[in-house]
């Protein structure tokens, strides 16, 4: 009979604590569960290791006698007692010439079954069956910037299912939020899985966002930007009406404040609106204008 470690089978030294065995048999269990892998004879035989792993090294009686008779099998002096007295005899660990075999992840399913019960008494016949957490999932939901800028509902699918939640003005580009119970259905009556949906902000071709504030840019003419006015610019909550500085210099950037992004999650904040001024020079000038503009440069000499 091959040695069978099942300190191996869970992925853990065998100086593991408690909680280090039950993390790792979880994790292991749950990825090879049955239910979760369909049709799948691999995933199969490695739940039944994990289970039979976890059935001894979870127990700390089990485990000392696990520890004492199989991988010490030399010292087991009682336990050759108790065989040779039932009939059996010799170290149950150790082949025809002596050696001991060592697990290699690869097992006739009779010989582990025959290894578990003969060590423990019967393997798991009426024992109780552990309950698991849905599968996670995970899904991204495309947003542009005027629909990450207002609060709103939307319905999306995943696996068939159709969703629908509310969307928090200020949603950030990147942004991930938990939805709990949307993800597989749990193993044994374990509760569902969570749905993890991450937020894509597409970019726009007139704002630049930077965290809750916005950047921009605004055309004027010449002549506003010489002698001053007055202009209205669309922003992404409505029209607001810019008061441009007489002698407004190229590249000059007006700050507006609470005209920006709003804030995730915090009713009524935003940030700031930055507008930076592009003025356009003018064109095809009439013989007039350009006697004008003539008599001003005649003028600033």
């Amino acid at each position: 009979m091959a040695f069978v470690d099942y300190y191996k089978i869970l992925g853990i030294d065998k100086s593991a604590s408690q909680d280090e065995i039950k993390k790792a048999y979880r994790k292991l269990a749950r990825k090879y569960h049955p239910d979760l892998n369909p049709n799948d004879e691999t995933a199969k035989q490695r739940f039944q290791e994990i289970n039979e792993a976890n059935e001894v090294l979870n127990d700390t009686e089990k485990r000392q006698k696990y520890d004492q008779y199989g991988e010490n099998w030399k010292h087991g002096e009682e336990y050759e007692r108790t065989q040779q007295q039932s009939g059996y005899g010799g170290n149950p660990f150790a082949s025809a010439g002596g050696q001991q075999h060592q697990y290699s992840g690869n097992f006739d399913e009779s010989q582990f079954s025959d290894f578990f019960e003969q060590m423990f008494g019967s393997r798991r016949g009426g024992g109780r069956q552990n309950n698991f957490k849905g599968q996670d999932y995970n899904a991204e939901l495309t947003l542009s910037l005027q629909q990450a800028y207002t609060t709103h509902q939307k319905t999306f699918t995943v696996n068939g299912k159709n969703i629908r939640i509310t969307i928090h003005a200020g949603v950030q580009d990147g942004q991930k939020i938990k939805l709990k119970g949307h993800g597989g259905d749990g193993v044994n009556g374990g509760p569902k899985g969570d749905l993890y949906l991450t937020f894509n902000i597409e970019k726009d071709t007139k704002y630049t966002r930077e965290g809750d504030n916005l950047h921009t840019t605004l055309d004027i003419d010449l002549y506003t930007a010489i002698l001053g006015g007055e202009t209205v610019l669309e922003t992404l909550g409505g029209k607001v009406k810019i008061k441009i500085k007489p002698e407004t210099q190229n590249g000059a950037k007006i700050r507006l404040k609470g005209k920006g992004f709003p804030v995730y999650r915090k009713e009524g904040q935003f940030g700031d609106l930055y507008v930076n001024i592009n003025i356009q020079m003018p064109k095809a000038l009439s013989d007039e204008e350009k006697k004008l503009f003539m008599q001003l440069a005649e003028l600033k000499k």
